[in-house]
């Protein structure tokens, strides 16, 4: 039996979909992202200023560094080292290495460092991460599972070894693309947020040990320190977007200036030729967004720009309806093939996990409930009625 389809309901200004995870429409059918970005200009930016200068001051020369910036080398870390370095802190930045470097991730990293910055690269085990690589993929969809939680994770751990109060992200997630309201105006990031939002999906670390044959020392590297430990030594995370209004084309215009190279063309699955640089595997991630919520990274570009009135709405929806559905045949020119060769994983065998994790509310199914696709491996959208 064929199952019953779903409608879906877009936000009236963007392109966001009721099938996004905690996204919520307003009476007039407007999703929270868009009120989140309308309501900036009732912020008092000048005292989110102030009130980051009276944070500067408390911890500068706190040690030999003030703060930690976790770094992935593209525009926004490299932004917001050169941001809080504008405001005179000292920062280490701190780089949880990928799990598929690309060079021209490697390249921007360097350019990083060669602005004038120290930088730690934390090099979890390969052999282990393409393990949780693959656990991730087949338990939750998720290929950047490892990725997500160390990111968050080894910068803490990094502060508690060099006693560093202070770490600095970027964007608060929830505020540009839609969260949960407990979240939304946070000007910090904690355990919770990693546990609720951060990219677990429900599989915690101690999870994996009965699904593999893995030690639990192995996966000491991705856990988060204890609550305990971070409140003795007074350790927080902030949100760089709370204390300065934050824009991702800026963001690139102020890293381009300062040597970050670009591909020179759309990254697959992406409107610009200027995000997600470091990580062939982030097609993958970005793929199955897709199949679980019938959208993916250029409804979320789109709708970025039609916030700030850089494109129509239909423009946005014209670039969606052409280019987002695809199949992952490459990223960042690499071969799919070649990119799932360290798990072990054929295309055949990946090809049967995407289906298992394919929405088939959202996609074409013939009458026996089977996805339909064209010669390329692509599937077709449902309710495009936006």
């Amino acid at each position: 039996m064929k199952p019953k389809t779903i409608r879906i309901k877009y936000c009236t200004n963007c392109l966001f979909p009721s099938t996004k995870p905690d996204l919520v429409f307003n009476k007039d059918g407007v999703c929270n992202a868009c009120t989140n970005y309308f309501n900036r200009p009732k912020i008092k930016w000048k005292d989110r200023e102030k009130e980051f200068q009276l944070l500067v001051e408390r911890i500068k020369n706190h040690s030999r560094w003030d703060c930690i910036i976790p770094v992935s080398g593209g525009k926004d870390s490299t932004y917001q080292a050169l941001k809080v370095k504008e405001y005179g802190l000292k920062p280490l930045l701190v780089n949880s290495r990928t799990c598929d470097l690309s060079k021209i991730g490697r390249e921007n990293l360097d350019n990083l460092r060669d602005l004038g910055f120290d930088m730690i690269e934390v090099l979890p085990n390969p052999k282990l991460r393409s393990k949780l690589n693959l656990i991730g993929l087949r338990e939750v969809g998720d290929i950047s599972w490892p990725e997500h939680i160390g990111m968050f994770t080894i910068p803490f751990t990094i502060a508690v070894q060099f006693n560093i109060s202070t770490i600095f992200y970027g964007e608060n997630a929830q505020h540009e693309y839609g969260g949960p309201e407990h979240f939304v105006n946070n000007n910090f990031q904690d355990r919770r947020w990693l546990e609720e939002i951060g990219g677990m999906l429900g599989l915690r670390l101690d999870d994996v040990l009965s699904l593999e044959d893995i030690d639990s020392k192995d996966i000491e590297i991705y856990r988060f320190p204890e609550h305990q430990l971070l409140a003795e030594k007074k350790i927080k995370a902030y949100y760089l977007g709370y204390f300065f209004r934050w824009n991702g084309l800026t963001n690139y215009i102020v890293s381009q200036a300062n040597g970050l190279k670009t591909l020179g063309k759309p990254v697959e699955g992406s409107l610009v030729d200027y995000e997600n640089l470091d990580n062939h595997q982030n097609g993958i991630h970005e793929y199955f967004k897709i199949l679980k919520h019938g959208y993916g990274r250029i409804t979320d570009q789109a709708s970025i720009l039609i916030r700030r009135n850089l494109i129509s709405r239909n423009q946005g929806l014209d670039f969606v309806r052409k280019n987002e559905v695809k199949f992952p045949w490459s990223y960042l020119d690499k071969p799919l093939s070649e990119i799932l060769a360290p798990l072990n994983l054929s295309i055949e065998e990946f090809v049967k996990i995407c289906d298992s994790f394919t929405n088939k509310k959202i996609f074409k199914i013939n009458e026996e409930g089977k996805l339909i696709k064209d010669e390329f491996g692509n599937l077709t959208k449902l309710n495009y009625d936006n």
